[in-house]
């Protein structure tokens, strides 16, 4: 593409990995010209039911789960977006009854009419908030516009134990039906846990599943799940079809992934955590001495809410990145071993070495990859490599 070939186009999709504050950006808006996102081009095209989830956490995870119940049920579904292959892609190869699409917030910023029929959104903690200057409330605002279009038809399934969604329905008056799901609290409408039941109260229909029998476990998953569920319940699977499909499904790559068991040390690949919040999950479910490898490129994070687990849990720090200071202030008083290295094949040998019997070795970064690795997934395939070689 040359400039004057963009600048001259009627409308430009726009990679959402480009800043709306980019020179040639706002060239182009100033001539009168439409920028959109490639989920808003792929929509104006579809016939398809949308189905769209959003999160700082667990979308990817709820996205997956969601498509595999649909999958189960015999409908004839694609999952797109910010997970598998776009959603302008898979569409000029064919069209689809429904489309499970995961958005991320930057994918959202360049939306118009994007109308998901279903709205997900998993929940709202710090992320990415360099993209939004430093500012919260714009990454929230960011969030949120995925339900901006949506009108009496639709639905938001959203968590209700999530400070920032619930302080802007309290805001806004949503005219869709709404979906609460929740670890803390009952609810009238959507799904709850009780610590050991997840109850569905779904328009009057009522149903609950034991909360061990999820294929994925952990409060965070349990969330999931619930999320999950409830959308199947709104696209009219049957409930024992849902049970079931929650019981079946298989654990997503570089996702808490178990990938080893060496001399008695078990090591666990998270690189999908790419914020502080998937890290605290991470770390919430462990239930051994941890050996913790972190690091790369910070989004503007806070570890604050990391002290006390990492206190409690986190016996070695192996720092993985090209500037670790950040890491190495938040935790040097509580960690009392810290190393640092800019090799995966190192930060793994080091974890070995510093690790004992029945102890995890966990990789789970808190931040972004592409200070050393091409991206998550390239980060987590060594990670794997290094321990396949201990």
């Amino acid at each position: 593409h040359t400039q004057s070939r963009i600048i001259s186009a009627d409308v430009v999709v726009k990679s959402p990995g480009i800043p709306n504050t980019v020179p040639l950006i706002q060239q182009i808006k100033q001539s009168g010209k439409q920028v959109i996102g490639e989920i808003e081009f792929a929509s104006q095209h579809t016939n398809g039911k949308i189905i769209a989830i959003t999160g700082s956490n667990g979308k990817t995870t709820t996205t997956n789960l969601i498509a595999h119940i649909l999958q189960q049920a015999n409908l004839d579904v694609a999952m797109v977006g910010n997970v598998g292959n776009s959603f302008a892609g898979e569409l000029a190869k064919q069209d689809h009854d429904v489309f499970v699409v995961e958005v991320s917030s930057f994918q959202l910023d360049d939306i118009i009419d994007f109308q998901p029929d279903i709205a997900v959104i998993t929940n709202i903690t710090p992320d990415h908030l360099d993209r939004y200057n430093n500012q919260f409330s714009n990454y929230v605002a960011s969030k949120f516009r995925i339900i901006e279009n949506q009108n009496a038809d639709n639905a938001l399934v959203y968590n209700a134990d999530d400070e920032a969604s619930q302080f802007i329905l309290n805001e806004i008056n949503y005219p869709g039906s709404l979906y609460g799901f929740s670890l803390t609290k009952e609810l009238e409408q959507g799904a709850y846990s009780d610590g050991e039941y997840a109850h569905f109260n779904m328009n009057q229909n009522q149903y609950n599943m034991s909360i061990y029998q999820f294929a994925l476990q952990g409060k965070h998953n349990a969330s999931n799940s619930m999320a999950a569920g409830i959308v199947a319940d709104l696209m009219g699977i049957r409930k024992d079809l849902i049970r079931q499909s929650l019981q079946d499904f298989e654990s997503l790559e570089h996702r808490m992934e178990q990938v080893a068991f060496v001399r008695g040390i078990e090591f666990i690949n998270d690189s999908k955590a790419t914020n502080v919040n998937s890290t605290w999950y991470a770390l919430e479910s462990m239930q051994k001495n941890v050996v913790w490898i972190a690091g790369g490129v910070d989004k503007g994070n806070e570890y604050e809410s990391l002290l006390p687990l990492v206190k409690q849990r986190v016996k070695a720090l192996i720092c993985l990145g090209k500037d670790n200071e950040k890491l190495k202030q938040a935790f040097g008083d509580v960690v009392e071993t810290i190393e640092e290295t800019q090799l995966m094949n190192s930060a793994v040998r080091m974890a070995y070495y510093l690790a004992e019997k029945d102890d995890v070795v966990l990789l789970s970064p808190a931040c972004a990859s592409f200070d050393l690795f091409n991206n998550y997934e390239d980060r987590g395939n060594q990670f794997k490599q290094a321990v396949r070689e201990l």
